[in-house]
């Protein structure tokens, strides 16, 4: 299955991205959190980052959802520094992105069919 990881500045809200992400992923979606520095703060950490993705790595490949500024560019490092891993970055909203690419991850799709659904989320609107 297709892992997903929540790259964040705030520990808390990418733990609440997860675990919001995870329910709509009937609980089958695993999906890690990443937030903050390594030592507690706002930030963001690439041990973090990479802890979380051998976390979610269950063979299929890893999505990257990240919120803001360095999170992008700390997701954007390690991809390039993954070399042959698949591992795809999502450019979509962060928490309406986790709940599509979770409820997609949780039939069993692929990485593609993962990443898609997390950046069609930017299409559905609230109003």
């Amino acid at each position: 299955m297709v892992g997903i990881v929540i790259i964040s500045h705030s520990r808390t809200l990418a733990e609440g991205v997860a675990e919001v992400a995870r329910a709509m992923g009937v609980g089958k979606a695993v999906v890690e959190p990443a937030g903050g520095d390594s030592e507690g703060g706002l930030g963001t950490s690439i041990d973090l980052v990479e802890d979380a993705v051998a976390r979610a790595d269950g063979g299929d490949g890893v999505l990257l959802l990240a919120d803001i500024g360095s999170s992008v560019l700390t997701a954007k490092m390690l991809i390039e520094d993954a070399e042959g891993e698949r591992i795809l970055l999502a450019d979509a909203p962060l928490v309406e992105g986790a709940v599509a690419a979770a409820s997609m991850a949780a039939t069993g799709a692929d990485l593609p069919a993962v990443h898609a659904a997390a950046e069609s989320a930017r299409e559905h609107r609230k109003t």
